[in-house]
């Protein structure tokens, strides 16, 4: 016995169409019945045929076969051939039917050759029978399986480039507005007040750059002095004297220089920062490489079979971010210098030296690197930390320094904008309305004042901060890191997801991380504490923040010095048993205190 299923169209509304052959009209019905033969030749249709069961019968209605719809390959042609629907039916195994082989099939169904293992046949039926699982509906199933939402904490999805777009058609949108407004008000689109602002000191300002830049290569010659020198200039003698000395004087002046010549706040905030990077560079340029001088030098004494003793104590190495710890040595005095101890201490000591002299991609070995193309390179490098070497990329790719130059002036272009149309004007109304006289104002009054102008600065410098993180970290760096072939372009982390401020510090300016972890929080660890460390490390970063504060508003106030101090206890509770864990609340918490502390700093140093 042989079973047959055969399309039948249902009475109501039956058509011929012109070869006689049935023609499925709209809203008509397709009923399949089974019917059993006792024919056994296959490669045709059955002359006799009994009916079996039909779709109405409720009892072997689940047995039916029902063939997902497909797109007719041609027009009008709803149903596939009745051989291919008849020529299906030849693999009835496990009760699964397998997929029709006509030109309608999604052509997945790669054949397996014959001789392959028994598990490639394997694998092959059982994708044959999902797929014919699938394919054999009229209607179109939607596979259901648990899971969760791209915005659920649970969800791995991390992909949200697309309100990165957003973000710049919002500024965009943001500017045309401003523009149109202008050009109501005053007949142009942009303030012209502010471009004068920027267009002075211009040509001062690119001379004393170039002049604090070309200064800090003092370095170079003094390295060299100290590394010939065997008495009293060496570096661990006079040399850290005449640097630390050097590096002083240098700051002070530069710092002034722009109050001696009276410059506009803008230029003064371009210089400073650009100061305060180099004055990073020179430090870590010449600390370094101090301390690879006294490297060679005791390096070279171990050649000397008269040298003393103390010079085979464990080597001290000046910290590196990440550390390389030495290998560790006895610290005893070895007997008669003769013993196996002593001859592995030795051994051992003198390829520490030799490791430390050698830059960690193996190339280039100091003294080699002081050289004054080395130093140019370092300075056009965006990095703090001097290495004897730096991973380079193969070329140059122009047209990506086009587009980050392109993009550091759009970005400066809306920081204007923004400026002066949200902040500015804000500053100004407040400042007249706190020199009121008449009446005088009562301190209720002036702490309502402050509220409001912080309250309405809130949103304008969540805008600069994020356009100066990208001109700067992105940008910025990104550009001169393509000129130099610099190839390590790690310079932050998604510091935006940060729950406390200690790991804002880490990622938000990872090469200022570097630097004072490597030359303040290291340097300090020799002589204090861990927490005594992180205190001073903490300090100098609020001095540096503070003297930038200052530059810009021309007040030393200790607002922002206060406020980078109070990070620490802050993050003493941020990491306490009751909130340590909360992320949601803590991310919050993050930039709340971010949003405000930046409008609240702006109203103090400016009103106050």
């Amino acid at each position: 016995m042989q079973l047959w299923l055969i399309p039948q169209l249902s009475p109501v509304g039956r058509r011929l169409d012109s070869r006689g052959h049935d023609k499925l009209q709209t809203g008509q019905c397709i009923e399949y019945v089974v019917y059993e033969t006792v024919q056994n030749d296959w490669n045709r249709p059955p002359d006799k045929v009994i009916p079996m069961a039909t779709r109405a019968d409720t009892e072997t209605a689940e047995q039916i076969l029902r063939p997902r719809a497909r797109k007719p390959g041609e027009p009008g042609s709803l149903l596939p051939p009745h051989r291919n629907y008849l020529s299906s039916l030849n693999d009835v195994s496990n009760g699964a039917v397998e997929a029709p082989s006509s030109g309608l099939s999604s052509g997945r169904a790669t054949p397996v050759p014959p001789d392959a293992p028994p598990s490639a046949h394997s694998i092959s039926s059982a994708r044959k029978q999902a797929r014919a699982k699938a394919k054999h509906r009229l209607f179109h199933s939607i596979n259901y399986t648990p899971r969760v939402s791209h915005f659920d904490p649970a969800s791995e999805y991390s992909n949200f480039r697309g309100f990165f777009v957003l973000f710049w058609i919002g500024l965009s949108i943001m500017v045309v507005t401003t523009a149109l407004r202008n050009i109501k008000e005053t007949g142009y689109p942009l303030r012209v007040e502010v471009y004068r602002v920027l267009s002075r000191n211009v040509v001062a300002l690119g001379l004393s750059d170039l002049a604090m830049v070309a200064s800090t290569a003092v370095a170079l010659p003094l390295q060299r002095l100290f590394r010939r020198s065997s008495g009293l200039l060496r570096w661990r003698r006079a040399g850290i004297v005449i640097q630390s000395l050097y590096q002083i004087l240098w700051l002070i002046l530069w710092v002034e220089w722009p109050f001696l010549l009276d410059w506009t706040w803008t230029a003064q905030v371009f210089f400073e920062l650009h100061t305060l990077t180099f004055l990073m560079k020179m430090h870590s340029y010449a600390f370094y490489n101090g301390h690879l001088s006294e490297t060679e030098r005791r390096l070279s004494a171990l050649d000397n079979p008269t040298a003393k003793v103390s010079s085979l104590e464990r080597a001290v190495k000046y910290p590196s971010s990440p550390p390389r710890e030495l290998s560790p040595l006895t610290g005893h005095r070895p007997n008669g210098g003769g013993g196996d101890g002593g001859d592995h201490d030795l051994a051992t000591l003198r390829q520490d030296l030799a490791t430390e002299l050698t830059s960690p991609l193996g190339a280039v070995t100091y003294p080699q690197n002081l050289t004054l193309y080395n130093y140019i390179d370092y300075t056009l490098c965006p990095t703090l930390c001097y290495e004897l070497e730096y991973p380079r990329t193969p070329r140059i790719r122009w047209l990506q320094v086009f587009y980050k130059t392109l993009a550091v002036f759009g970005c400066i272009f809306l920081m204007i904008t923004v400026s002066s149309e949200f902040i500015t004007p804000v500053l100004a109304e407040s400042a007249l309305r706190l020199k009121q006289t008449d009446p005088p104002l009562r301190l209720s009054d002036r702490a309502l004042i402050l509220a409001e102008t912080t309250s309405m600065l809130l949103f304008p410098f969540m805008i600069t901060l994020l356009l100066v993180f990208l001109v700067i970290w992105e940008y910025v760096l990104g550009a001169f890191a393509e000129l130099t072939c610099f190839a390590d372009r790690h310079f932050y982390s998604d510091w935006w997801n940060s729950s406390d401020w200690l790991e804002f510090s880490r990622e938000w300016n990872i090469p200022v991380y570097h630097f004072l972890r490597r030359h303040v929080y290291f340097s300090s660890k020799t002589y204090f504490s861990n927490p005594i460390a992180m205190a001073i490390t903490f300090l100098v970063s609020s001095i540096g923040h503070e003297l930038i504060m200052g530059c810009i508003t021309k007040k030393l106030r200790g607002y922002g010095f206060v406020a980078m101090m109070l990070q620490l206890p802050i993050v003493a509770i941020q990491r306490s048993s009751l909130i340590r864990g909360r992320w949601v609340f803590n991310n919050a918490s993050f930039w709340s205190c971010i949003i405000l502390g930046l409008s609240m700093m702006c109203s103090l140093y400016v009103l106050v």
